[in-house]
C-alpha cells in the first residue's frame, strides 16, 4: 500500500497506532489469485485478518474460507456466509469444534495424525478429510514444517484408515510456508503430492480429487518475491504434467499474507529516543504486543518516514512501549538519522497478522483500524459542505 499524501494528511490527525486499509486493493487480491487456475477455488485464511469489512468484501466476490476454530466459524455465521464455503483447515482441533462444524454442515477437515482422523471420525462421521504433507519451508520467511504436517507415507496411511474409519478420503494439502520467496517450491510440493495420488489410486483403489495449496504467495517487503503470475504458471505446469489421470480434481487455494498483506500501512509514533550503551534507541507506541509480534522472528518490513525520505540513515534498535523486556521490535534498523519524538513511522504492507496479533497488554490498546474508502467518503462529504456553504455565503 502507497504511502500517498492523503494517507500522510489523514495520519496527521490521528491517534497513533492504527492500521488503514484499501478495499479497493483487497478486490485486486482476491481476483488475481483467482485467475491463477481455472476453476481455483480460494479459501481465504481468516487468521490473517478477521476484520468484518474484509470478511463482507470477500464473501461478496464469492470467495470461501479456510477456519481455525469455532469462534471464526461463528464470526462468519453471523455474516450470513454458508458453511459450504468453509474448510476446517487447522491439524489441531477441539472435539466440540469437529462436532459444531459437522453439525452445521460443514464438510471438509484437515489431518496430520491419526488421533485427529479419529476425533473426526466420531464428532465429524462421513466427512471428505485431507492430509496435510510436511514441506521444505527454508526459502519462506515464517517457515511452518516443523509444527504441521506429516511425511508422505504418512499422509497415505492416513488415507487409507480414513477410508477404514467412514470418512471420505478427498485429497492433499500443503503449505511452503509464509512468505515463500522461491517460486519452485510450489512444482516440489506438487511432485509429492502426486506421488501420493497415484500410489493409492494405483495401489488402494483410492481416488483423491483434492489438491489443496495453503497459502504462502509473498507481498513486497525488503526482498525480491515472485509474482502471484509467475507462481501460478509453475502450479499450472506442474498440474498439467503430473496429474492427467485425474481428470475430477479440484484445486483449494488458501491465501492469507498474499491476500490482505499489501492492503494496509501500520502507522505508530516514536514517544521516545534515547542512547543506551553508545546505540540508539527509538521507542513507538507500537511494538510486539501492538501490532508487530511478527517482528519477533525479524520478520521485516519497509519502514518510511515520508518527511525524512532524503535524509542520511542512522542505525537504531526499535522498540515497543510496554513493560516487557522481548518488547524489541528490531535490534537493528535504518532509519533517518535525526528521527527522534513526534514523528511518524509508516510500515508498509502490514495488513497481515498485526492486528489479528495485537493485544492490550499493559493497558495499552491495540491499534485502530480505519477503511481508506470510509476517509475518501468522509472527506469528500466534508468538501462537498464546504463547497456548498461557499455558495450559501456567496
Amino acid at each position: 500500500m502507497e504511502i500517498t499524501n492523503e494517507i500522510k494528511k489523514f495520519s496527521k490527525d490521528r491517534q497513533t497506532p492504527f492500521l488503514i486499509m484499501d478495499l479497493d486493493i483487497l478486490k485486486e487480491n482476491y481476483n488475481r489469485i483467482k485467475n491463477i487456475y481455472e476453476g481455483i477455488q480460494v479459501f481465504y485464511a481468516v487468521k490473517a485478518n478477521s476484520n468484518v469489512r474484509i470478511i463482507e468484501t470477500l464473501r461478496d466476490m464469492g470467495s470461501s474460507f479456510d477456519v481455525a476454530s469455532r469462534g471464526e466459524i461463528e464470526k462468519l455465521l453471523s455474516l450470513n456466509i454458508s458453511p459450504k464455503r468453509m474448510s476446517f483447515g487447522n491439524t489441531i482441533k477441539k472435539e466440540t469444534h469437529i462436532a459444531f462444524a459437522h453439525e452445521i454442515g460443514i464438510e471438509y477437515f484437515a489431518v496430520d495424525s491419526e488421533m485427529e482422523l479419529k476425533k473426526i471420525a466420531r464428532n465429524a462421521p462421513g466427512s471428505k478429510v485431507y492430509g496435510r504433507i510436511q514441506t521444505n519451508s527454508m526459502d519462506s520467511d515464517w517457515p511452518l514444517s516443523r509444527k504441521f504436517g506429516t511425511d508422505i507415507d504418512h499422509v497415505q496411511e492416513l488415507m487409507i484408515k480414513a477410508k477404514e474409519y467412514g470418512l471420505i478420503p478427498f485429497g492433499v494439502n500443503f503449505h511452503v510456508g509464509s512468505q515463500t520467496l522461491n517460486k519452485f517450491s510450489w512444482k516440489q510440493a506438487l511432485l509429492e503430492v502426486a506421488d501420493i495420488f497415484i500410489t493409492l489410486k494405483e495401489n488402494h483403489g483410492i481416488e483423491l480429487q483434492l489438491i489443496n495449496l495453503g497459502g504462502g504467495m509473498p507481498i513486497q517487503h525488503t526482498k525480491p518475491i515472485p509474482t502471484v503470475e509467475e507462481i501460478g504458471e509453475i502450479i499450472k505446469t506442474t498440474i498439467e504434467d503430473n496429474f492427467s489421470d485425474f481428470p475430477n480434481l479440484k484445486l483449494f487455494i488458501e491465501p492469507g499474507r498474499s491476500m490482505v498483506g499489501n492492503i494496509g500501512t501500520l502507522v505508530s509514533e516514536v514517544i521516545l529516543r534515547s542512547n543506551k550503551q553508545k546505540q540508539e534507541w527509538l521507542f513507538i507506541d507500537s511494538g510486539i504486543f501492538h501490532g508487530l509480534f511478527e517482528t519477533i522472528e525479524d520478520f521485516r518490513y519497509e519502514i518510511i518516514i515520508p518527511e525524512k525520505a532524503n535524509e542520511e540513515l542512522s542505525t537504531f534498535t526499535l522498540a515497543g512501549p510496554t513493560c516487557d523486556s522481548i518488547d524489541i521490535i528490531y535490534d537493528e534498523v535504518e532509519l533517518p538519522e535525526s528521527t527522534t519524538l513526534g514523528d511518524l513511522l509508516f510500515f508498509k504492507n502490514a495488513g497481515a497478522y498485526t492486528v489479528e496479533y495485537a493485544t492490550n497488554f499493559n493497558g495499552i490498546n491495540p491499534p485502530d483500524v480505519y477503511i481508506l474508502q470510509d476517509v475518501k467518503e468522509i472527506a469528500n462529504a466534508l468538501k462537498k459542505i464546504h463547497t456548498n456553504t461557499n455558495l450559501i455565503e456567496k
